[in-house]
Order: structure tokens, then C-alpha cells, then sequence
């Protein structure tokens, strides 16, 4: 999507982290298994990063020279700040206790409330610190890697699903899942493409959000980024990244759904809002 160069941006929300701190090191036994049983829950495997690893704790810095729409449209970070700041202010005026989150973006490697987390582990969100965690250069990866179209809307797609992880949090939609079982139908798939629902949500409606003084944010989006939106999400599907990394497609595996299966919520959401979300009741 393209921001309208007039709009005015508020990053307060998103952070650059800087290279120059420390090194953190991993927690013990009980660190480990925190990070386990988050694995299980976010189908992302935290587990190698504790223990006898470190992660670069830099300080946090300001999203530099983002004020304008017209900054968001000319650098990525401005961009990811402000793509922020629309779906924060989306997702406050649909949820009556929404509390916000906040976006750390990163070189690398970092420390968070899960533990370190490097580049391998891709964009992901910790419930403990309810802190969304990017390493930029994931969006690189979309591209090359895993055969995404790439553009705007791609990386937008990307944060506003984090977000829906935040989302299903506050909201207590993470709590009591069954985070061992793998599979189309499993907890873990059906957070992951409620998530892409969320994404597809605000997606919809972007274009509504406005700034301080009413101006809208966001343009309303094209055919075209829609469909790089939809290339992110099937780019990322456990079918795509199973084929492309053995040739083998095993569903009992999945833990964040198909290719199909995020497509087809991503436009749920797009079409139908939050109350089209609703992964946990519907058949997979």
C-alpha cells in the first residue's frame, strides 16, 4: 500500500535496535523450557537460542527522519514504523480493552522476553514482553528465498500478522491451546491463519485509519498490492517451505497451515473483518 504524503506519522511505537550493546547471555533449564513450550505455541523453534548463545542487546533508537506519509514511502523502516501506527490505531477502535504493542526492529541477532532470537528465527511475537521482534532483511528473504513477489504491502502483511499474535493474546486466545499437535486442523494452524485473518482485517479497512488530524494514512490499496500481499502469505505457507527444503510435503507436520489455507483467511479478514476470524470453529 502507498501512505498519502501528508499524513502525518507517529513512530512512538517502533524502535531500531542498535549493534552497539553486549552480549546477553541465554538462560538455564527453566529458560529452556520457556522457550519450548513457546515453540509449540508459534510453531517457531526458539529452543536452540537459549543456553550457551548470546544475543546483541543494543539500545533502542528512534525511527530516524519518519514523519511524513512521504517518508514512510521513500525507507522500509519508516514504512514498518508506520504501517504501526495505522494498525495500532485500527485495532484500538475495534477491541474496547486493547492495550498496544510495541515493534523492535533489528541486525541479526537480539535479546527479548523469549530469549535471544537471531535472524533465522523470522519475525516473531513475544507474549512475554508482548514486544513484536523484526529482522528486516527477513523481507529480503521473502524474495529470494521463498519466491514472494516482495513489495510493500508484503511487509506490511508481515507486521500486521505479528500483530494479530498480540491480538490473540490480550484477547486470551492463546491461553489453554494444545501446542504438542501438528497438522491441517491443529491449535498451532489455526492461531497462525487467525492471524493472517487479523492481517487481512485491517488490510481491508487501512485506508480508513486516519492520523491526528483525519487524514487518512494509508491510499486504498490496489489489485495489484493485494496480490503481493497474497504472495507473502502463500510464500510462507509449510506446504511452499516443505517442498522447496526436501521435495516431501508432510501435513501432519504443519504448524502455521498451507499456502491455500493463508490465502484463503488472509482474504476472510480482507472481506470480512474481525468477525470473520473466527479459525477456531470453522474446519480447516
Amino acid at each position: 500500500m502507498t501512505f498519502n504524503d501528508n499524513a502525518k506519522i507517529d513512530t512512538g511505537r517502533t524502535r531500531r535496535r542498535g549493534r552497539t550493546g553486549g552480549i546477553v547471555a541465554g538462560g538455564g533449564a527453566l529458560g529452556v523450557v520457556a522457550l519450548f513450550l513457546l515453540s509449540q505455541l508459534l510453531g517457531v523453534d526458539l529452543t536452540g537460542l537459549a543456553g550457551g548463545g548470546g544475543a546483541q542487546n543494543g539500545s533502542d533508537e528512534a525511527i530516524a527522519d519518519c514523519q511524513t506519509g512521504a517518508d514512510a514511502n521513500a525507507d522500509r523502516d519508516c514504512r514498518l514504523a508506520s504501517a504501526g501506527d495505522s494498525i495500532d490505531t485500527y485495532w484500538a477502535s475495534q477491541l474496547p480493552d486493547y492495550r498496544p504493542t510495541n515493534v523492535v526492529l533489528f541486525t541479526d541477532q537480539t535479546n527479548t522476553g523469549c530469549g535471544g532470537a537471531t535472524s533465522a528465527v523470522g519475525p516473531f511475537y513475544c507474549p512475554a514482553d508482548e514486544v513484536i521482534y523484526i529482522d528486516t532483511s527477513f523481507f529480503d528473504d521473502l524474495r529470494t528465498r521463498f519466491g514472494a513477489s516482495g513489495g510493500p504491502l508484503a511487509e506490511m502483511y508481515v507486521l500486521a500478522h505479528e500483530w494479530g499474535h498480540h491480538i490473540q493474546n490480550i484477547s486470551g486466545t492463546m491461553a489453554g491451546l494444545d501446542r504438542q499437535t501438528t497438522g491441517p486442523q491443529s491449535d498451532g494452524v489455526r492461531l497462525e491463519v487467525q492471524a493472517d485473518c487479523f492481517a487481512g482485517a485491517w488490510a481491508g479497512e487501512a485506508s480508513t485509519v486516519p492520523d491526528d488530524s483525519g487524514t487518512p494514512l494509508l491510499k486504498e490499496i490496489t489489485s495489484e498490492q493485494l496480490a503481493q500481499a497474497l504472495s507473502a502469505a502463500a510464500a510462507v505457507g509449510d506446504d511452499r517451505i516443505q517442498g522447496s527444503a526436501s521435495g516431501e510435503v508432510n501435513p501432519e507436520t504443519w504448524t502455521h497451515g498451507s499456502s491455500e489455507q493463508r490465502q484463503e483467511w488472509f482474504t476472510k479478514g480482507f472481506e470480512g473483518g474481525p468477525s470473520a476470524c473466527d479459525s477456531f470453529g470453522a474446519t480447516l
